[in-house]
């Protein structure tokens, strides 16, 4: 019974999805990029670590080359098919920390009030008040310049808004009658935050996910473009990094740094379209407005 409640559920908001123009535009724009993360290496016949010749640096888009070569002639094309893999996977899995930590901290401050609230809150207030860029720059320059790191760091320091945010619904829904039903009946705090209150604020929470995404993945392209992301991986905020360095701005070499450029903002895009319009499809005030 309660899969096939669960069934209709997901159907009815895949046809929701489908019928909203900017779910459905984010959808599609985020699909194609990770279609191209996970088949592209195996279409494209070039390795990032194909270096070319001296003739080879900072060549033009070709029939060799769609997208030129860059400072050290290797296919853009190639690194830019590599770098959407792990700024994807970056973007993801600091968001799975970042979303974990802020919804934790959200219920627990909500549910149980007082005195956790009031320590949870503070602690919470210390992460908005220092500004995220300086933060996240001396935590990746301390830590060291590596790909755990740089998610560690992104999913330590993005989470404060969605704990406040988590909080003020938990708030609402601590006081409803099926959840003062099961303290009457003697449930446990684990047992109405896990089965009561996580369903309640999880539409919210998931909204909240795809722009926290977008967030996390501005933030790995800002660290590398800084000189603090992993020099080993080809992510597009390394690329934007060695094109500035490599001073192809003042060379006219447009199909270095373009491209992730491009990409970033796409991706970017498609994950605020959907955090929008899944705020609307899962809110039913929103969704009669």
């Amino acid at each position: 019974m309660k899969w096939t409640m669960r069934k209709r559920k997901m159907k009815a908001f895949g046809k929701a999805v489908y019928r909203n123009k900017m779910a459905f535009t984010g959808a599609v724009i985020l699909l194609l990029f990770i279609l191209v993360a996970i088949f592209g290496p195996i279409l494209i016949p070039f390795s990032t670590m194909d270096f070319g010749e001296v003739e080879d640096i900072l060549n033009p888009p070709s029939k060799a080359h769609l997208l030129g070569t860059d400072d050290m002639g290797r296919d853009v094309l190639a690194n830019l098919i590599s770098g959407a893999r792990i700024s994807l996977i970056i973007g993801g899995v600091a968001t799975f920390i970042s979303m974990g930590i802020g919804t934790l901290i959200g219920i627990c401050s909500g549910y149980f009030g007082k005195g956790i609230d009031n320590a949870l809150m503070r602690f919470t207030d210390f992460f908005l008040v220092i500004p995220w860029l300086p933060l996240m720059m001396v935590l990746a320059a301390i830590l060291g310049t590596s790909l755990l790191n740089i998610i560690f760091v992104i999913g330590i320091t993005g989470w404060a808004g969605t704990a406040r945010v988590v909080r003020s619904q938990t708030l609402s829904v601590r006081e409803r009658p099926f959840v003062e039903r099961a303290v009457s009946l003697g449930a446990g705090s684990g047992h109405i935050m896990a089965r009561h209150i996580l369903p309640n604020v999880f539409p919210l929470v998931f909204a909240n996910t795809v722009l926290v995404a977008a967030v996390a993945i501005v933030s790995e392209t800002t660290l590398s473009f800084l000189g603090l992301g992993d020099p080993s991986t080809a992510s597009w905020g390394m690329m934007l990094h060695y094109a500035f360095e490599s001073g192809s701005t003042s060379a006219g070499a447009y199909w270095y740094y373009l491209p992730p450029g491009i990409c970033v903002v796409l991706v970017v895009l498609s994950f605020t379209l959907l955090g929008y319009a899944f705020d609307e499809i899962l809110n039913p005030k929103l969704r009669k407005r």
